[in-house]
């Protein structure tokens, strides 16, 4: 991996949307359907918390979270929180351009994204 794009000390700027980010395909024991592709972006520490971008295109994944907060800059997501601190059964949530949506550490998720979803995230 790179240097970071915005470093700390530094007054930077990155152009989110159209920041290229590499894609590999999803672990299998990760995928759900389709044939997702995703990668990351790092953009720099602050505050002791990692930030980046992250995308995923095409498919349905599943994941455990870490604490996190992140705003959708393109695409959207159809989440489902299976289960894991907080969560109520079925709950699912659909975000697009402009959200804010904060996953806590350790909730299982899955993802469906028929397109892409592409955002950037703070992580502890």
């Amino acid at each position: 991996m790179s240097e970071n794009l915005l470093p700390e000390g530094r007054n930077e700027m990155v152009r989110g949307i159209r920041a290229a980010v590499e894609l590999d395909a999803v672990p299998a024991e990760d995928v759900i359907s389709g044939s997702p592709e995703q990668g990351v972006l790092e953009l720099g520490p602050i505050g002791g918390a990692e930030v980046g971008i992250w995308e995923l295109r095409g498919g349905t994944v599943t994941d455990t979270e870490v604490d996190e907060m992140f705003v959708v800059l393109s695409g959207g997501a159809t989440i489902d929180l299976l289960d894991g601190p907080g969560v109520e059964p079925g709950t699912v949530v659909e975000v697009g351009p402009g959200d804010v949506m904060r996953l806590v550490a350790g909730t299982r998720t899955r993802w469906t994204v028929e397109d892409h979803i592409r955002k950037v995230y703070i992580a502890a």
